[in-house]
């Protein structure tokens, strides 16, 4: 493919601006049609003077769309998908994938029959510090991992649940924020074999979950732990300390995710890596140097790799199987903090 790509975002919740926005600056795209069913995407699609659809399906069917970018609530996101594939439209489909195994499963299964590609908004995979503590941790700087230590704690204000579904079971931070952590966790140490979970509601007694916490067992025998709320006053959450969408969050640089090795620890996303200077132990001076850091749009980042895709150039850097083993580890987490029992993940079982 050749020319400038025609994208529809469908959805123009928070999420579905941002891609917007980063269509916007992309002079290898051009934003299409928006779909969103809502009073307040028409003006908005009014100001910006593109084509609006109330119905999804119409935008699909306009005939110069080449690609689409799916940011609709989870219950939709087998329904719009198949929708997009029916039309061989690649897309980019939000985390995530769909709200059950049997949908994301459904899912990938369709794009990859009529080899339609299907990237998943996974988007801290293109986050270039992700990236140095991958090659890190696999080239061994730090020994054998044996522990990953994971927070993520923040306050969402009370407007942000005027939205009714996000007081509604998987509205809640498991689905949307730690799904996020277990994705990194998978990325960058292996598949999840085992969990046990703890949830609460007692903050906000809303329907769903408010707070979490978590350990899960790693096929390569590591043990990780991830502390998570949404009713917390703490600076310890990704989107505070990684400086991605500094417009919106307030940035404090500190650590909030460890990775420690048998030869060494390292922490994101600062980039720190502890190691012994000569001898190993507890009484033993220990040193901090850093990894080189690169900032950069990870947003951005993700649009250019999903016009690769479109284009044929790269295959997704998680596609919709992998994406449905993230799933299924964090609907792991949600059966095991329900049944207060240890959960296996669906597709390790």
């Amino acid at each position: 493919m050749t020319g400038r790509i025609n994208i529809a975002v469908i959805g123009a919740g928070v999420i579905g601006k941002r891609h917007v926005h980063e269509i916007a600056h992309n002079d290898a795209c051009r934003l299409a049609a928006i779909a969103d069913p809502t009073p307040e995407a028409a003006a908005y699609a009014d100001t910006l003077n593109v084509p609006y659809y109330c119905d999804y399906r119409e935008a699909l069917a306009r005939g110069d769309v080449d690609a689409a970018i799916v940011c609709t609530p989870n219950h939709t996101h087998l329904e719009v998908g198949l929708a997009c594939i029916g039309h061989q439209l690649p897309l980019l489909m939000e985390k995530p994938i769909a709200d059950d195994i049997d949908s994301a499963r459904k899912l990938a299964d369709a794009a990859t029959a009529v080899g339609v590609a299907l990237l998943v908004g996974h988007h801290r995979r293109h986050n270039p510090s992700v990236r140095a503590v991958k090659e890190a941790i696999e080239g061994g700087r730090i020994g054998k991992l044996v522990m990953a230590n994971i927070m993520c704690l923040m306050y969402k204000p009370d407007a942000y649940f005027e939205v009714p579904w996000r007081r509604q079971p998987g509205g809640g931070p498991v689905l949307i924020n730690l799904i996020h952590e277990i994705d990194l966790l998978r990325h960058l140490c292996g598949e999840i074999v085992a969990v046990q979970a703890v949830a609460s509601n007692g903050t906000r007694g809303h329907e769903v979950e408010d707070s979490a916490a978590c350990t899960l067992t790693l096929a390569n025998g590591a043990l990780a732990n991830i502390s998570l709320s949404d009713t917390t006053s703490a600076p310890w959450s990704w989107e505070t300390t990684a400086g991605e969408d500094r417009a919106l969050f307030d940035y404090r640089p500190v650590p909030t995710h460890f990775f420690a090795g048998t030869d060494g620890a390292l922490t994101l996303p600062d980039l720190a890596l502890w190691s012994y200077r000569a001898k190993k132990g507890r009484d033993q001076p220990i040193q901090e140097t850093r990894l080189p850091m690169v900032e950069e749009n990870v947003y951005a980042a993700q649009l250019r790799h999903f016009l690769d895709v479109v284009r044929g150039d790269a295959r997704p850097v998680i596609d919709g199987h992998d994406a449905a083993r993230t799933l299924a580890a964090t609907l792991a987490v949600v059966e095991a903090a329900r049944t207060a029992r240890p959960a296996t993940p669906l597709f390790v079982q």
